[in-house]
């Protein structure tokens, strides 16, 4: 510094004290400048004061010598002093040259910088909230000072600036919150430990109200509730538990819309105690904002359901994530079904209970997508008119079908999944029929499902599709392979126009529906697919394949499933995947307890409904022989059994054929067809079962069936024996009567024409050599 520069009104004395490297002698040369400037004050010599201000700054303060900065810092806080209650007119020049040593690279000359400041702000008191962002930008960085006595300064300018604003009621938060927002995202945990103090003092003030703009803030929160101190984690949870009380208590100033993303985000972080925060967060969103959240049900459901995978060691979440799934899904309502250009008018008629929240809110539209696309919240308007919300299914739809095409998705996550496309299917069919042709493969593959509950809720999601009204229309679009209504009418299912044809049989099953039991276009579509998985996986089949077709036969009408399948059965080209199918279906016929109904109406054919039954099931049943006469003996038609038996002769006989055979001795002994043993009795009037069932025992070897029917013919009576005097005088009776619509001829060739297909396919595989003859001799 130049010794002989003019620093007037400043004396060599005070600007020679100034330069010292004395602290002391500093601190003489500030007592002289504050009397100096309590003259002028006096005077009121505001020219000389900006001077004295300028020199001490320029001169001093940002000079190039490190004690010559010193006594400009100590000199500009005198002249602070001095200037007492007037000293908000200079703060400016006051401050900004104090905040640049802020920067410098001593740490005792931020000390010194951050003692100034003290007594600067110290004597101003509110006349410095004017300048609060850069006194609270210059504290931040002091705030993660590695020198301990600049960070312990600054903590005590920041106590002294905090019970300003606290006692104030001029804060401008509106200024401070773009700094507040840019400040919140320091990775320093001091500066982290600094935006959080100060957060929870603006909080306790009663004349700011931060919840205004919390949304430009929670993110940056939920990234310090992630810091690896403990102590700022635990600050900053209790910044955020105050947070979302004063959002319980006030929620219709709340702005949920515009923070929906922000927890779905955090929602899915790896972090336990972020994301357990965020759900609890999430779930009382859902529960105050009502319907307001539903624009960002794919979000939501993109973040909560793999957490209803969770085992024990994340219990807390699971179970708040669980209660979000339930809140959310009973937002959706019928209502969401209608079409959206009704819906304004129609909203205006029928208010929610959400219209108590604040009319910009519902001006959400669009889907919160986080996982799946890289769409940001929807351009939100504070508008006065509150617009309708329309639930969009595209993107909810999308993320439930990802979720269950996740193999690896956890088994509580997928029955979420599928309990959420049954309760749309159920309150807003006509919108999701819209989506059928995507989900419905993903559908089929989950009957392969290793749970039997997952299996269950993904019947009945595709029994809701095969019976819902909605999903009737006038194409039921391509089934696949040949004309399959081409023929025989009482054989084709239901579809428009035809759709009666199954049910005329009364109520018979049709309190299993879960909607109606009128079938509609997707009912033949889900039969043809579910027989060609069976057809492609064997292994689901022999798994899996009773329990599902005994489900769908609680869940839809039994009789249209059975007639479906014969029907499409009857023209399918694999011949020993057709005997398969229908051995599987007539067993499980004849022993679910689920089809006592149908058993019951095939078992007299009284109805013309019973009698068409029959004849479909017979046609596609002739791919088996055994099941063929098992069928027979179920409706009665011993006739017709014996027939058949008499046509074993010509067959090729087999390990398999005889294998089903002993099967169907074992059912005859089986309490389905006790029936059939107590006819037995009858003799005169049944030969024909008499005659079928030896000829059952001439077919099989010496075995134990054989010994099993054996003994049971042995127990026939002899009719004589069996004659009273009241029988010899009535008239004989005759055996049951055929029916006179079902020509037992023409279903007796038919019989022999299937079995010659087998025939033939039996002799082409064998002339390749890749059949092995399992032909037995009797």
């Amino acid at each position: 510094m130049n010794p002989e520069k003019d620093f007037a009104p400043l004396t060599p004395n005070i600007v020679r004290a100034l330069n010292d490297k004395l602290y002391e002698k500093r601190k003489v040369a500030a007592l002289e400048i504050e009397k100096l400037v309590r003259e002028f004050v006096a005077q009121n010599n505001t020219v000389q004061i900006k001077h004295v201000i300028q020199t001490l700054s320029q001169e001093f303060a940002l000079s190039q010598h490190p004690h010559s900065r010193k006594g400009g810092l100590i000199g500009l806080a005198a002249c602070s002093i001095a200037l007492g209650k007037d000293s908000g007119l200079y703060l400016k020049e006051l401050i900004e040259p104090v905040l640049t040593c802020f920067n410098d690279a001593d740490s005792r000359l931020r000390y010194y910088a951050c003692e100034a400041l003290y007594n600067i702000v110290k004597v101003a008191r509110g006349a410095v909230l004017p300048h609060f962002n850069v006194l609270f930008d210059g504290l931040s960085k002091l705030a993660a000072d590695p020198d301990p006595n600049v960070k312990s300064g600054s903590e005590l300018l920041d106590r002294l600036l905090k019970d300003i604003v606290t006692e104030s009621n001029k804060f401008d938060l509106v200024s401070f919150i773009p700094l507040l927002r840019e400040r919140i995202y320091s990775n320093n945990q001091y500066a982290r430990q600094f935006i959080i103090s100060w957060i929870l003092v603006l909080e306790s003030v009663p004349d700011i109200n931060l919840l205004d703009y919390l949304p430009e803030i929670l993110d940056g929160l939920f990234q310090i509730l992630g810091d690896n101190g403990k102590e700022i984690r635990k600050m900053c949870e209790v910044v955020l538990g105050e947070f979302l009380k004063e959002i319980k208590k006030n929620p219709s100033s709340v702005k949920f819309a515009e923070m929906a993303n922000i927890l779905v985000i955090h929602c899915q972080t790896t972090d336990d105690l972020i994301q357990l925060t965020a759900m609890c967060w999430m779930r009382e969103f859902i529960q105050l904002a009502g319907r307001v959240m539903l624009p960002y049900s794919s979000g939501i459901l993109t973040a909560v359901l793999p957490c209803l995978a969770y085992d024990d060691r994340k219990k807390s979440i699971k179970e708040v994530a669980n209660v979000c799934n339930q809140s959310l899904m009973k937002l959706v309502t019928p209502e969401d079904d209608e079409p959206d250009e009704l819906r304004p008018g129609q909203r205006q008629a029928e208010p929610t209970p959400d219209d108590a929240l604040p009319k910009q809110e519902g001006t959400a539209s669009g889907e919160a997508m986080v996982g799946f696309t890289s769409a940001l919240p929807p351009d939100l308007t504070h508008s006065t008119e509150r617009a309708p919300v329309t639930l969009h299914l595209d993107g909810i739809v999308q993320v439930l079908n990802c979720h269950l095409s996740d193999t690896a998705i956890g088994m509580m996550t997928r029955i979420a999944v599928l309990k959420w496309l049954y309760h749309l299917y159920i309150k807003t069919p006509r919108k999701m029929f819209r989506h059928t042709d995507s989900l419905f493969p993903i559908l089929l593959q989950t009957l392969s499902d290793e749970s039997d509950e997952v299996i269950l809720k993904d019947l009945e999601v595709l029994a809701e599709i095969a019976s819902s009204p909605a999903g009737q229309t006038d194409d039921p679009g391509p089934l696949d392979g040949p004309d399959l209504q081409a023929s025989h009418p009482e054989l084709q299912v239901p579809t428009p126009g035809r759709a009666g044809l199954l049910n005329t049989s009364g109520t018979k099953g049709l309190e299993c529906s879960p909607s109606t039991p009128t079938m509609n276009s997707y009912f033949y579509k889900f039969m043809i697919n579910l027989l060609k998985r069976f057809s492609s996986e064997r292994k689901l089949l022999e798994v899996r394949g009773p329990f599902i077709i005994r489900q769908l036969c609680l869940l839809l009408n039994a009789e249209n499933i059975f007639h479906s399948m014969a029907d499409i059965l009857l023209r399918e080209e694999d011949l020993k995947f057709a005997s398969t199918m229908v051995h599987a279906l007539n067993t499980i016929l004849l022993t679910s307890t689920e089809l006592f109904q149908l058993r019951n109406q095939l078992k007299d054919l009284k109805t013309l409904e019973s009698q068409n039954l029959f004849c479909c099931l017979y046609r596609s049943w002739c791919h088996n022989p055994v099941t063929t006469v098992s069928l027979c003996f179920l409706t009665q038609n011993y006739r017709h059994a014996y027939d058949l038996i008499q046509k074993f002769g010509d067959l090729e006989v087999t390990v398999d054929f005889l294998a089903e055979v002993d099967k169907l001795v074992q059912l005859i002994e089986c309490p389905i067809f006790t029936y059939l043993r107590l006819q037995l009795l009858d003799v005169k009037n049944n030969p024909y079962l008499i005659k079928a069932l030896y000829g059952l025992l001439m077919l099989l070897p010496q075995s134990s069936a054989f010994q099993l029917l054996s003994h049971r013919l042995q127990c026939v009576p002899n009719p004589e024996l069996l004659q009273t005097e009241d029988s010899l005088k009535a008239a004989p009776k005759s055996q049951k009567a055929d029916s006179p619509s079902i020509d037992y001829a023409e279903l007796l060739q038919h019989f022999e024409k299937v079995q010659n297909k087998h025939l033939e396919v039996r002799h082409q595989r064998s002339g390749r050599g890749d059949h092995l003859d399992r032909r037995v001799v009797l």
